[in-house]
Order: structure tokens, then C-alpha cells, then sequence
């Protein structure tokens, strides 16, 4: 059994897809704050398996513990947490509150479970400015913004715990920019209000949904002058989680990984493959810089594959493919109103 915190989110909802696939039992613990109950019907419809799913916020120590104990679970994979930069700089409270604060509670409760096995969602942001590229798992951590902190403070923390009690199996898997959605078209992106990364706002600028996308900046040091990205496919990404666990189940140890596609992709370049894959014009509009804008970045996931086995499968054309499906299919999202 796998307790899976954020389980009805974006990347949540596809790795729960792969774990059920895989054989693993699955209870997800999620408040719904920023994803539908509606996902979680779908990864069950997916994989013909169920799964069960528990309202919760992982900041309630007593309720995560009784559901953690109740699951029976022997592994944690930990999506919870509030993800978008801006809000994190205009709120950095609230995402110290969530991200480090609900881990907290949750080691709490695993330790007090003697759940010692987990799998933590970290991000690229933990890197900050590069100094070389493409990033290894070895470059100087250090966060730019309140997010990307959250995510360093809790590394931290993680590796504090291991050399405390070496019992403790922990993969810390560093996301890079995860884009498409499942091949069914069922389980998606639904980014609530403006959405925060670049897919979900060019997929609904196809959709008709808006006007047009804003390009911030196009006099960056890159083949087209907009800033270039790793982007993975959500399900590679997904995969790379079941991939962990397994890599846990038989060894000891607090690893750090990045999981991306080695690979760089301007935002002009995703917006031609959408257009190709979607037959669907993008319109945009060119901006000025962002504050605190990369100017290009991407991973370099070998570790990954020596430690793991895994690599990525789905290329540019497949994530935009499959965003677009889920889209065209799920033109307002899980809620599904015309």
C-alpha cells in the first residue's frame, strides 16, 4: 500500500494511474484546495482498479496520522503542497505554513506509523541561478523565490532526518517542467483561475478559452531570444516515481534526483508544436521580462538512470499531442461546463 499526499493534483493523479498499473495499492490524502475529487474517478477508471481516496489536509497531524495508520501503508509519496511562484512571493507565510510545516506533520505521523519509506516532490527551483548547465544533482542548491525555498528548507530537513536515524529510505526528486497529460484524454492539467506555467495557458488559448499568450521577453541570450525550458511528460514523470520506490524498496539511503528530459525547449518552440499537433492557431503577444526569469535551464537525468533505470519515453510532439486531447476533450477542465 502507497499513501500518496496531493494524490487528485496534476502529477498526483498520473502517478497514482502508474501505481495502480504497477500492482501497488493506493490511498490518497488530499483537501481538494487546488484539484477535483473527479480526478481521482477517473485514475480508477483508468487503471480498472479503485483506490481510496481521504479529505484531509496534511497540517491536521491527528487526522493524517489516522489515515496513514488506517491505509496500512509501508511507502509515502508527498505531493501536497502549494506550488505557484508569484503567490509565494506575495504569500510566503501561507507556503511555509503548507510545504514545510504539513512535512513536518506528515514525518510526524509516518515515524509514529513506522512508515520510514518516502518519495518527496522537489523541484528545479532548488538550483537557482545556473552556474553550469546543463544542472547535475551536485550544482550549489540555492532558491531564488519563496517556492523553490519551501522545497530547499524541506531537502533539508530531510537530509537532517536521515543522518538522525539511517532506517529512513528517501528519494527526493527534483521536477523539471511537466507538461501533457494521460494518452485517454481523461486526467489533465486544470490549473484553477490564470494558470501558472506555459501549457495549460497555450492549450487554452487553442481551446478559445483566451485571447492570446503573453511571451515574457524576447531579447533572452537563446536561439529564438525566449526562455528556454525542460519539459518532461507528466507520465514520464509519473513513471519515474514508481521507478523510486522500487530503487527504496531495495536500498537504503537519501537520494537526490533530477527527473527531466535533458533537453531544452524555447517557449516559442512549444507554441509551434502545439500549433502542429492542436491544428489550432496560438496567438501571443510579446511582453517585457519577468523579474527573476531564467534565461534557460534543463537537467541533465543521468543519475537518474544509472540509480533507477529510467528515462524519458515521450518527446515534444507526444506531450503536446496529449495535451491538446485532454484539452479539446475537457474544454473547461473536470468540471466539465460548456
Amino acid at each position: 500500500m502507497i499513501f500518496v499526499t496531493g494524490g487528485a493534483g496534476y502529477i498526483g493523479s498520473h502517478t497514482c494511474v502508474e501505481l495502480l498499473m504497477a500492482g501497488h495499492d493506493v490511498t490518497v490524502y488530499d483537501n481538494f484546495s487546488n484539484s477535483q475529487w473527479e480526478a481521482t474517478e477517473r485514475v480508477q477508471r483508468i487503471a480498472g482498479r479503485t483506490m481510496a481516496v481521504v479529505r484531509g489536509d496534511i497540517r491536521d497531524g491527528a487526522a493524517l496520522q489516522a489515515a496513514l495508520h488506517a491505509s496500512g501503508a509501508k511507502a509515502v509519496v508527498h505531493f501536497a503542497g502549494l506550488k505557484a511562484v508569484g503567490e509565494s512571493e506575495a504569500e510566503p507565510l501561507k507556503y511555509y505554513d503548507n510545504n514545510v510545516l504539513g512535512t513536518v506533520r506528515l514525518l510526524e505521523a509516518m515515524a509514529a506509523c513506522g512508515v520510514k519509506t518516502l518519495v518527496f516532490s522537489s523541484s528545479a527551483t532548488v538550483y537557482g541561478v545556473p552556474e553550469v548547465l546543463p544542472y547535475r544533482e551536485d550544482h550549489r542548491l540555492s532558491a531564488t523565490n519563496t517556492y523553490g525555498m519551501t522545497k530547499l528548507v524541506v531537502e533539508n530537513m530531510l537530509r537532517d532526518l536521515h543522518r538522525s536515524d539511517a532506517d529512513w529510505r528517501i528519494g527526493i526528486l527534483r521536477y523539471f517542467n511537466p507538461v501533457g497529460a494521460h494518452s485517454s484524454g481523461l486526467i489533465g492539467e486544470d490549473p484553477q483561475g490564470t494558470p501558472n506555467n506555459l501549457m495549460p495557458y497555450v492549450a487554452q488559448v487553442a481551446v478559445g478559452r483566451r485571447e492570446f499568450l503573453n511571451v515574457w521577453g524576447n531579447d533572452y541570450p537563446t536561439p529564438d531570444g525566449t526562455g528556454v525550458r525542460d519539459y518532461i511528460h507528466v507520465v514520464d514523470l509519473a513513471l519515474g516515481h514508481v521507478k523510486a520506490l522500487d530503487y527504496l524498496g531495495a536500498n537504503t539511503g537519501c537520494v537526490s534526483v533530477n527527473l527531466g528530459a535533458g533537453v531544452g525547449h524555447s517557449v516559442l518552440d512549444m507554441v509551434r508544436s502545439f500549433e502542429a499537433a492542436s491544428g489550432r492557431p496560438v496567438p501571443f503577444k510579446v511582453g517585457p521580462r519577468r523579474a527573476g526569469d531564467l534565461d534557460a535551464y534543463w537537467a541533465d537525468a543521468s543519475l537518474a538512470q544509472a540509480l533507477f533505470g529510467w528515462r524519458v519515453e515521450r518527446g515534444l510532439d507526444v506531450m503536446c499531442e496529449d495535451t491538446w486531447r485532454w484539452q479539446n476533450m475537457n474544454p473547461n477542465g473536470y468540471k466539465g461546463e460548456k
